[in-house]
């Protein structure tokens, strides 16, 4: 084979069964990569020097097409209500026709790993058969010094191809799109979509399944540290702001997506960071819009003017835009992407119901109960067919990349939380005054005041009032904020149609939350949301 660039010389693409007739460049860099992205009509360069590709007909997850090996192995450790399962002898029939697919194509090679903890670093080639691809997860994942490339042997191996064309008859998937997951071999094939995300979320998922049983709790999150060492973990699905939140001028940068809280702390599994962009402003995230500035970030969806300038509103393409960069690119990324203990935990909700509080101080019970459920809610315009606002539970703040069962990951959770004393708070970024279409966006410098009075440990010595739907722990005055904004029925001009949400919010939690009554102690049983009346 025609092969460049650095790798070890014992473990070339062969190792995992491809050959092809077509060009292997492993391990370019960011200037090689644009060169070859542009020369290919991959993507285009805008005003100020990012790379800007758009991914077509998907511009998400593909989360019904995404599938786990089911073999003796994974049999009785992937919870199988969650993932969609496939045969190994499909697998197996997958993977040939990946090879004989690639096998006249150039490819991209990467060696890069997730987890900046060595004891628990995963080892991952990545091969791609777009540059941009190769600089995607370039930026995301870490990438090991040049002289480590000469000795590098994956554990895992991602196969990517756009290109190929999944049939559901002979390799028992549902479209030509397909993410297959091999746990036991720790093979990952990606086919018939162009979204990025894929991999680095195929990457999330095998170390979901791996670190459990080394009593290391996998999150999906964003994490910080104060200048006096207060770690803090920000749970959050997407659009509730756990990368904004976290991207705090006057706190270092963990990472904004995915850790482990182990023994000795929180470590990042990834290198870089994948932010959203619509609607990015200067003003509000001065930090995320600087990245799409520079040389070497992808924007993803993101719609150029004639001049090459960006258009954060126009969401002609899709909502889900996105910027992906190196960590070190935020200037007050860790240089390490590890911490001691965590002293807060932040669950983030964008309540488009605008039932609850701006925040709540949470028991441990409580916030394995929060953690199981994983709230939010979608609002009209997000995505396809959705009118009004459609509460979404996803549970652990991650469903689509645990492939264990989520008591798992609760236990790991609560014991670790007991173990280091851990604060708990739950964040609404969502609506106050009304909901969705009636009220208003929660400001974030209320959501940022109150998110340092937590971490400040401020909030500690101020007097809570119990919420008469949720039982937990609101503030009933905190200075520098509206004390209104903490009791969300009195900014409601109706109080009767407040009552009338927050009972209908609260039943959501309770239905959603019953496939998990069996797999809890009585404490988070207790801690359910009740039914009684709104306070007069």
């Amino acid at each position: 084979m025609n092969e460049t660039g650095m790798r070890n010389p014992d473990c070339g693409i062969e190792a995992c069964g491809l050959k092809t007739t077509g060009v292997v460049r492993y391990n370019l860099q960011a200037a090689a990569l644009y060169e070859e992205a542009i020369r290919r009509g991959e993507a285009r360069l805008s005003a100020h020097g990012a790379l800007v590709a758009e991914t077509g007909q998907h511009t998400g997850r593909s989360a019904k097409d995404k599938f786990v090996v089911r073999d003796a192995a994974t049999e009785g450790a992937v919870w199988w209500d969650n993932n969609k399962p496939m045969a190994p002898e499909h697998f197996a029939a997958l993977h040939a026709d990946f090879l004989a697919h690639a096998a006249d194509r150039d490819l991209f090679v990467q060696d890069l790993a997730g987890g900046a903890d060595p004891e628990n670093s995963l080892p991952v080639r990545v091969v791609t058969e777009y540059a941009w691809h190769s600089l995607f997860i370039r930026n995301l994942l870490l990438r090991p010094e040049v002289e480590a490339l000469a000795s590098f042997m994956p554990r895992m191996t991602i196969i990517d191809l756009p290109s190929f064309r999944a049939d559901p008859a002979r390799h028992g998937c549902r479209t030509d799109t397909v993410i297959a997951v091999d746990l036991t071999r720790m093979i990952v094939l990606i086919g018939g979509t162009s979204y990025a995300g894929e991999m680095k979320k195929s990457v999330f998922t095998a170390l979901n399944y791996l670190l459990p049983a080394r009593g290391v709790m996998p999150m999906h999150c964003s994490a910080n540290v104060g200048p006096d060492g207060n770690a803090a973990v920000f749970f959050g699905l997407s659009g509730t702001g756990k990368t904004t939140l976290s991207a705090d001028p006057s706190r270092t940068l963990l990472g904004d997506d995915e850790h482990g809280w182990g023994e000795t702390g929180l470590f990042n599994f990834e290198g870089g960071c994948y932010a959203k962009t619509i609607n990015l402003s200067q003003e509000a995230e001065p930090e995320i819009f600087a990245t799409t500035r520079r040389f070497g970030t992808i924007m993803e969806n993101v719609v150029l003017d004639a001049h090459g300038m960006p258009d954060f509103s126009d969401n002609r393409l899709t909502e889900n835009t996105r910027c992906a960069y190196p960590l070190h690119f935020i200037p007050n990324a860790s240089d390490t992407g590890r911490s001691g203990q965590p002293k807060n935990i932040i669950m983030l909700t964008a309540d488009a119901f605008g039932v609850l509080p701006p925040i709540a101080k949470l028991t441990p019970a409580q916030a394995m109960y929060h953690f199981l459920s994983g709230y939010t809610a979608k609002v009209a315009g997000t995505e396809k067919g959705v009118t009004e606002p459609e509460a979404t539970f996803s549970t652990c703040f991650g469903a689509p990349f645990m492939p264990r069962h989520p008591s798992e990951y609760g236990n790991l959770l609560r014991d670790l939380i007991a173990r280091h004393g851990v604060d708990c708070w739950l964040v609404n970024t969502g609506w106050t005054g009304g909901a969705y279409g009636t009220g208003s966006r929660m400001p974030i410098r209320v959501t940022r005041g109150l998110l340092n009075a937590a971490l400040s440990g401020a909030l500690n010595s101020a007097e809570f009032r119990t919420d008469p739907n949720f039982g937990f722990s609101v503030p009933v005055d905190v200075p520098g904020i509206d004390a209104g904004l903490l009791d969300p029925r009195s900014t409601w001009a109706d109080k009767a149609a407040y009552d009338a949400q927050a009972r209908r919010l609260v039943e959501m939690f309770i239905d959603s939350f019953a496939k998990f009554e069996t797999h809890v102690d009585a404490s988070v049983l207790a801690a359910a949301p009740g039914r009684a009346e709104a306070a007069e």
